[in-house]
Parts: C-alpha cells; structure tokens; sequence
C-alpha cells in the first residue's frame, strides 16, 4: 500500500512541476496562450502539463518492464453485473455530449479539450488502475482492498485543487467525493472489460464532455443527466461497492471450498 501512496503522491508532484515549468515558458496567461480559456490557453496551460506527466508516467513502466501487463488482459476476471457501472458512466458522457451547445463553444475549445481529455484519462487511469492496482495485486491484497485503494488514492490526488485552483473548500470536497465513487466505477470497468484502455476511454470523454456542458450548455432534454452526475456516480458506486463486497467474499469462500487458489 505504502508504495502506491509514494507513487502517486511523486506523481502528483511531479504533474505540479511540469505546470510550474509550461508556466515558466509561456507565461500563465495572454502571449503565445492567447485570451484565457482559449483554445490555446487550454492546450498549453491544461493540456502540455498532463501531456508530459503522461509521457513520465509511461517511462516509468516501460523501466519496470510492466507495459505487457498494465496493458494486457487484466488477471482477475469481473462479473455481469460490473457492466452497470460502464452503462452509467456512458450514459452520463454521451447526455453531456449531446447537450453542449457547439456554436457557443466554437469548435476549436471543443478539439482542445477532448484532447485534453484524452491525456488526463491515459495519466490518471494509466496511475491509478494501471500502477496501483498492479501493485496491490502483487502485494497480495484482495479485490475490495485494491478497489477501495485504487479508488482512494485517485480521489485524494483532487484534495490539492483547493490550493490550486479557485474553487473553494466545499467544492472541492464534493469533488473529491464524486471522484472516489467514479474510480471505483472505473476499477469495475478494468474488471469488466478486462483492459485499462477501457478505463481510459471511459474517463478521457468524462472529463472534457461534463466541462463543455457545465460552461455551454444546450437546452435540451438531455442536459438533465450530465446536471445529476455526481448523484448518480455517488448512488450507482455505493450500491456497486455492496455489491462487490458481497461478490468478492463468496467468491473467496467457494474458492477456499473447492481448494482453488485465491486470486490476487
């Protein structure tokens, strides 16, 4: 557990000094970046620091020799009922999407942001259901150890935004809350799936689709799921983590029935 928590807490400063360092370069705003939340201020000032975290992230595996299996089939097979958490997610991105009003945004911030998001959903997909959930696994923890480890830890990396951003204390909290119950959605949608690029997919059309929504949205029928995302992440983890729990221990009981080794 301790090395997940080194990991990630590296990264995440890591990721810090690479925006102080495009910050350096391009200044925070106006120049080269142009108005801010311009297109061009989203892919130097959001974009590039992510971009060269991912790009550090995967080095690292690559000097582990660990890309095979960060990427390959998934080890510890899911269940039917983990494709709920892959429909609720879809749902929420594709009403998001369908509710942006395109002519407000421009079609320029949208191409910057889904390539944002593409990056955040490698980097952080790639560090917590890549890098923590393997070594949880390797250091024998159960399933619901790694979900909750792998969900945690990607829910803590969001505390810093209160030092980072304007948001605040209270919305950052509500932050870190909804992001815990998506990254146990998304531990479900490794298992499920049985590949992290599903994860990663998953996450890079969640991240751009819900800001362009929040920021320009149409007004339509579809805009009221996107608007009840976290409730419904929040109810649909909770009642899956139930579900989990009592799937992983009859799994462990009839595995310690029939002799069979217990998975990792």
């Amino acid at each position: 557990m301790w090395r997940a928590l080194l990991l990630a807490a590296v990264y995440y400063g890591l990721y810090q000094l690479m925006g102080l360092l495009v910050g350096a370069v391009f200044g925070t705003s106006g120049g080269v970046r142009g108005e801010p939340g311009s297109a061009v201020d989203v892919l130097i000032g959001t974009a590039l620091p992510i971009v060269l975290a991912s790009m550090l992230l995967l080095a690292f595996a690559l000097s582990l020799g660990w890309l095979k299996e960060l990427f390959g089939r998934q080890p510890v097979p899911g269940r039917g009922w983990m494709w709920v958490a892959v429909g609720v997610v879809l749902l929420i991105n594709v009403s998001a999407f369908l509710s942006i009003d395109y002519a407000e945004a421009g079609g320029a911030l949208v191409a910057a942001w889904l390539f944002t998001g593409l990056f955040v959903g490698f980097a952080e997909e790639l560090l917590t259901r890549g890098f923590v959930v393997n070594l949880m696994r390797k250091a024998g923890h159960g399933e619901i150890a790694v979900a909750l480890a792998s969900s945690g830890i990607f829910a803590a990396l969001h505390i810093g935004n209160v030092f980072t951003s304007d948001q605040g204390l209270a919305v950052t909290l509500q932050q870190v809350v909804y992001t815990f119950w998506f990254g146990l959605c998304m531990y479900l949608a490794l298992r499920v799936t049985g590949n992290l690029i599903w994860p990663i997919l998953l996450h890079a059309t969640t991240d751009p689709t819900l800001l362009l929504h929040g920021e320009d949205p149409a007004s339509n029928f579809f805009g009221i799921i996107p608007a009840l995302s976290t409730y419904l992440i929040t109810a649909t983890g909770v009642i899956l983590l139930i579900v989990l729990i009592v799937s992983e221990r009859r799994r462990a009981k009839s595995d310690a029935a029939t002799g069979a080794p217990l998975a990792a």
